[in-house]
């Protein structure tokens, strides 16, 4: 009787996936602390912590807090927080004038950490969100638009202020045509040479933001309005390709794209047209769909560093995530 011979697959690729050790060492990407940026809101006239309700586990954070919150973060190896301020609403007005004051809430702050931290790099947002009664990211036109070049004049000295107050980091949100030059220009101009621009490079306008726009109180004066007219439709591609292209031949140091998840994408495109340094944001949304599942026990905890795996595998450099001290902590 003719013996039958049994064919095995000569290819197994379970092998490598056999061990813990194994699947360790061959892991295309890796997560490490030197990969993620804690964003942190700093609230003026604040004592102690004010819980943000859309954003579990965030809190804002008065002054009297900030040292012993960053020195939790640094003691992790975190090496890059992104600030962001919630100022007095009475000094909100409709050209963000506050933006331009030099003894402003965020400035007196960013000079304090660098006498603390030194070693710690801050990244300052450039957008005046945080200091308009309209909640936008520039100066509205009669028709109630942001004017570009209109914006751009208060953009360049917002970020002048925030360099000279020590940022080490210049990281424009606004999405204003042409503000890196401007940006880059006045820098070069005033002896910042050494300051970075970080460009909000592809920034979508996303209703993942909608717990940011709490966090930083600016919810109350947007209302139902939008920022379609200047943050990017997500429907598009190839036009974040050549927002990307303008802002580095403008002068941006490091890109980035926002939000994350939901444009890997356009991450994964960005890194592999320019190779370029390339950031991506894990804004409040993702952040707080991911926790508000794991906190109701619809998710494992793991999810949260699964997502910031895939920016890895994606091509990011660098995570900004609200998830980073968690994060870092466990690794």
């Amino acid at each position: 009787m003719k013996s039958l011979l049994r064919k095995f697959p000569s290819t197994r690729l379970r092998r490598n996936r056999s061990k813990n050790s194994l699947r360790s060492i061959l892991a295309e990407s890796k997560i490490t602390v030197d990969d993620l940026i804690q964003p942190i809101f700093i609230k003026e006239n604040l004592s102690g912590y004010e819980p943000i309700q859309s954003m579990p586990n965030i809190n804002r954070l008065g002054a009297n807090v900030l040292e012993a919150e960053l020195r939790n973060i640094v003691d992790t190896g975190i090496k890059a927080v992104a600030l962001f301020p919630v100022i007095d609403e009475a000094k909100k007005d409709s050209v963000g004038t506050e933006a331009l004051n030099q003894d402003n809430f965020l400035n007196v702050e960013i000079s304090k950490i660098k006498d603390l931290f030194p070693e710690l790099i801050i990244i300052a947002d450039v957008a005046l969100d945080p200091y308009t009664d309209h909640g936008h990211d520039g100066v509205l036109n009669k028709v109630g638009d942001v004017d570009n070049d209109l914006s751009l004049d208060v953009l360049k000295n917002q970020a002048l202020s925030l360099a000279k107050a020590g940022a080490d980091v210049i990281a424009p949100s606004d999405m204003m045509d042409g503000r890196i030059k401007v940006i880059r220009d006045a820098l070069e101009e005033n002896n910042f040479k050494e300051t970075v621009i970080l460009s909000y490079a592809a920034k979508y306008s996303s209703k993942f933001y909608g717990p940011f726009k709490d966090a930083v109180e600016s919810a109350k004066f947007f209302g139902n309005k939008n920022k379609d007219t200047y943050q990017m439709s997500p429907a598009n591609k190839n036009e974040a390709l050549q927002e990307v292209a303008m802002d580095i031949n403008e002068g941006a140091d490091i890109v980035m794209v926002k939000p994350g998840m939901p444009y890997l994408d356009i991450v994964s495109s960005v890194k592999e047209t320019f190779k370029v340094p390339t950031f991506v944001y894990q804004v409040s949304g993702e952040y707080s769909m991911l926790k508000g599942a794991i906190d109701n026990g619809w998710l494992s905890e793991e999810v949260m560093k699964e997502s910031i795996l895939s920016f890895k595998r994606a091509g990011a450099d660098c995570i900004l995530t609200y998830a980073a001290l968690e994060v870092a902590k466990e690794l």
